[in-house]
């Protein structure tokens, strides 16, 4: 096992600017000193020294079909070379084609007529999406979110965002969330299987609506003071955690009987990482809003928005320049939309996700095995959690994962003759969970050279 890297002479330069340069806002540095990055392919980034990594976090899905993916980089050239931007307000050929497969699609796959808009990426996207909800509910402010829900760093976005964290600063500015369970199975109560306990968080929401005195509903007027849920369907920055099947079903009877809107939030999840376009396809409900972003464009261009129905966004209830962006529906971002819609429309998609997702899942069941502070591990599609543990297998150890995070970005692992780092993310209500999110295009070989990896860092996790 090495030392901890020094940052080379270049590098260090470099550190030195930022440092005083840039702002920290933005920015967390996950180990000392931080890596600059130089290139970058399939599912490797390397780094100024030319030190692979293998990247099993994809920015957080934003690269769900590799790094530099050629189909996808060849059509954002080509749309530079004939219309790479123009006002918002006028009309291209790509945002109508991309709205329509969006719109399309969400009829066949829920019965449902709708409209699509966009924005510059997920936070932004949560904010038009706010402004949709409380202007078809007469301006209703209050939402319900998840425990462990994480929906944005706006103002609106951050609200709804269940780490108080990230609004401590700033305080509140017009929407607020009372923030309900969500069925954590691994550290739910015991004696209850994964669907009654779903089935349990479904009885405990509803008993909200049981009286007035619950303090959301006003059974005489039959009007709850809260306008819609806003679910991750697979939580993301929360831990990957994934919900009992029947979960969402019982859910939205409940909202459906008291008049609440159902968003899901599918700016992680979306675009097949889960198997699926979108990962509530798997509950089988009807959601009233869609938030997209990050892998609409593989990473190579801010692009989001929203799908809602025809009720909530038509535009008489919706007009023109009720929200607006610069940059929205631009040229580039519309382009790489429409060739991924094209490119997963040619292969099946799910398929290939599904079939990889069980694969991995399955090393990472071995090495459950052979390692007790991995407590649990889970996955759809390929979202995937390890969940890091004490000896016990179950007390929380961010501490241990931390450690193997910073181990992986050492870049001194060696496997079959070959020197590699690797990049993992953390996540989890106590940020003990590595939360798995590797590209869609990722090889065979390639999970299994990650798990070895992954194991090479328990090994040493438990022998430090």
């Amino acid at each position: 096992m090495s030392d901890i890297r020094i940052a080379s002479a270049e590098d260090q330069i470099l550190l030195d600017k930022e440092a005083k340069y840039c702002s920290y806002g933005d920015t967390v540095h996950y180990i000392e000193p931080p890596r600059i990055f130089s290139r970058c392919e399939g599912s490797y980034v390397w780094d100024t020294e030319d030190q692979a990594y293998l990247d099993l976090q994809m920015w957080y899905s934003a690269v769900n079909f590799g790094y530099a993916n050629p189909r996808l980089n060849n059509a954002l050239k080509q749309q530079i070379d004939t219309l790479p931007q123009i006002a918002s307000q006028y009309l291209h050929k790509g945002k109508i084609e991309l709205s329509e497969m969006i719109a399309v699609d969400a009829k066949k796959k829920f019965g449902l007529d709708g409209r699509v808009h966009f924005n510059v990426g997920g936070s932004q996207s949560i904010e038009d999406s706010l402004k949709v909800v409380r202007n078809a509910t007469n301006g209703k402010s209050l939402m319900f979110a998840f425990e462990g829900g994480y929906h944005g760093r706006t103002l609106g976005a951050s609200s709804i965002t269940s780490s108080y964290r990230y609004r401590r600063r700033y305080g509140h500015f017009g929407e607020r969330a009372q923030f309900i369970p969500f069925p954590y199975h691994f550290r739910g109560p015991k004696g209850m299987t994964k669907e009654e306990y779903g089935s349990h968080c479904v009885q405990q929401f509803a008993r909200l609506f049981e009286t007035e005195y619950n303090g959301v509903w006003d059974p005489k007027v039959g009007q709850s003071e809260y306008a819609a849920f806003y679910v991750e369907p697979i939580q993301g920055t929360g831990g990957y955690v994934i919900p009992p099947m029947n979960f969402y079903r019982e859910l939205k009877q409940v909202l459906d009987q008291h008049g609440i809107l159902m968003v899901s939030d599918e700016i992680q999840m979306g675009f097949y990482r889960t198997g699926k376009l979108w990962s509530i396809e798997h509950f089988d409900v009807q959601p009233d809003v869609i938030v997209f972003g990050k892998a609409l464009t593989n990473g190579l261009n801010p692009l989001g928005g929203i799908w809602a129905r025809e009720e909530l966004i038509n535009p008489k209830i919706f007009p023109p320049g009720s929200t607006h962006s610069t940059f929205a529906s631009n040229p580039l971002g519309t382009a790489v939309g429409l060739e991924m819609f094209k490119m997963t429309n040619e292969v099946d998609y799910g398929a290939m996700v599904m079939a990889k997702g069980k694969f991995f899942l399955e090393g990472l069941q071995d090495l459950q095995k052979r390692f007790p502070i991995i407590g649990d591990v889970d996955g759809l599609g390929l979202a995937l959690r390890c969940e890091i543990c004490g000896p016990d297998g179950f007390t929380p150890d961010k501490a241990t994962l931390d450690y193997m995070v910073e181990e992986g970005m050492k870049g001194d692992m060696v496997v079959d003759g070959r020197k590699l780092g690797l990049i993992l993310d953390v996540g989890g209500y106590y940020k003990n969970v590595i939360t798995l999110a590797p590209s869609l295009e990722i090889s065979y070989p390639e999970i299994e050279l990650g798990l070895k990896l992954l194991e090479q860092l328990l090994v040493r996790a438990t022998k430090r």
